[in-house]
């Protein structure tokens, strides 16, 4: 990768940087409220330009029909580029950001796409140190809450102050952490830093060049939900939708249990939301999600609490199951669902995949897995992809 960036061959690069903030939780990390586009030459950044995803929404005059979650919950009846990481699945994500920028009128001929959440951005300040932009000092313990007042507060409260350029700020930021990150000196803090961030899914990567693509599937940075995997099968993905920036707020924390003694296997899930705010104002609300539990395919629906209707459907050669959910301020959620599993996940030795959702943070995962030779427990945190 870094091989790629660094070239000296005189060929200009365009790569497309999706900037998600996960307070705002979306299937592919965070709500898409800005964007890059950054071009490469003779292994030096040559232009970096930013804008708000609303004012590229602006661009788009062909009506798209959202996902009908969108629709039931937010009236939302357009579906645009701010809203395109419906999926769990980065690929698939990157094709709709592309698709949507061509809509605004944009060549999206990228040799890149990039995501990265604001999580990364604010630990990117343990590195760069603190840096002031009008008159405001962040570092790597306020960053997101300060730039959250900076470009929202102000003109949530006085809704006559024009918005077209409220993010404008973002741009002189961008520049001076830029500058200070190429010139840190020491580079395997800087590759160590990276490389945490990819393998925790908040940063993913996607390249047209195929070779380079490969070795980024192979060492799991692409964000592709896994269709290869021949054992059981877990991803629980959530959508913010409508809960403003909630997602500081909240924790979650997952059971997985597996009973492969009966005469069909049974998984039940136990996920335990806590919405830890005490009050709601302009960043915070009541929690409001589309929840889908990604399963093995042929997977049947046996029971849910605390969960809507369930919407079923396969994607991903795997069954998934689509529920609205809620979470009151200061309150808990106890979601349960219980499905039966399909007979191949007893063929030979049991095995098991957590898939990470991006954005998530590090989620507590106890796995009890029941089996005719005894009951076996492993507790972990979901930091990546666990097998």
């Amino acid at each position: 990768l870094t091989q790629e960036l660094t070239k000296k061959d005189d060929v200009e690069r365009r790569f497309l940087l999706l900037l998600q903030n996960n307070m705002e939780l979306r299937p592919g990390g965070g709500f898409l409220g800005q964007y890059a586009v950054m071009k490469i030459k003779n292994g030096e950044v040559t232009g970096l330009t930013f804008e708000d995803a609303n004012l590229l929404d602006q661009r788009i005059t062909a009506k798209i029909n959202p996902p009908y979650p969108f629709e039931k919950m937010m009236s939302i009846k357009k579906w645009k580029f701010r809203d395109s990481n419906f999926s769990p699945d980065f690929p698939t994500n990157v094709e709709k950001a592309k698709y949507f920028y061509r809509l605004a009128g944009g060549n999206s001929n990228f040799d890149g796409v990039i995501a990265v959440n604001a999580t990364t951005f604010e630990r990117a300040f343990e590195l760069t140190g603190p840096i002031t932009i009008q008159g405001v000092e962040l570092n790597h313990q306020n960053a997101i809450l300060k730039l959250e007042e900076m470009v929202e507060k102000k003109y949530i409260l006085n809704p006559e102050i024009d918005t077209q350029n409220r993010k404008d700020m973002m741009k002189t930021l961008a520049v001076k952490m830029t500058e200070k990150l190429t010139g840190i000196q020491n580079i395997s803090k800087l590759a160590e830093f990276g490389l945490g961030e990819l393998r925790n899914k908040d940063v993913m990567l996607y390249f047209e060049n195929e070779e380079l693509q490969k070795a980024v599937e192979e060492a799991h940075w692409d964000g592709r939900v896994a269709v290869d995997w021949g054992g059981d099968y877990f991803m629980m993905v959530d959508a913010n939708l409508g809960a403003l920036k909630s997602d500081y707020f909240i924790d979650r924390k997952i059971n997985y249990e597996v009973d492969l003694t009966g005469e069909k296997p049974i998984a039940t899930v136990y996920i335990d939301y806590k919405h830890n705010a005490t009050y709601g104002d302009w960043r915070t609300s009541d929690y409001h999600s589309y929840l889908r539990l990604y399963v093995p395919k042929g997977s049947v629906l046996l029971e849910r609490e605390m969960v809507s209707y369930p919407n079923v459907q396969e994607e991903f050669g795997k069954t998934y199951f689509g529920f609205i959910l809620h979470v009151l301020i200061n309150r808990s959620t106890n979601v349960k669902v219980k499905y039966e599993l399909p007979e191949s996940v007893r063929e030979g030795d049991y095995k098991l995949l957590i898939q990470k959702q991006s954005g998530t943070g590090d989620v507590p995962v106890t796995v009890k897995v029941k089996t005719t030779e005894g009951e076996f427990t492993q507790e972990e945190f979901l930091k990546k992809d666990l097998k």
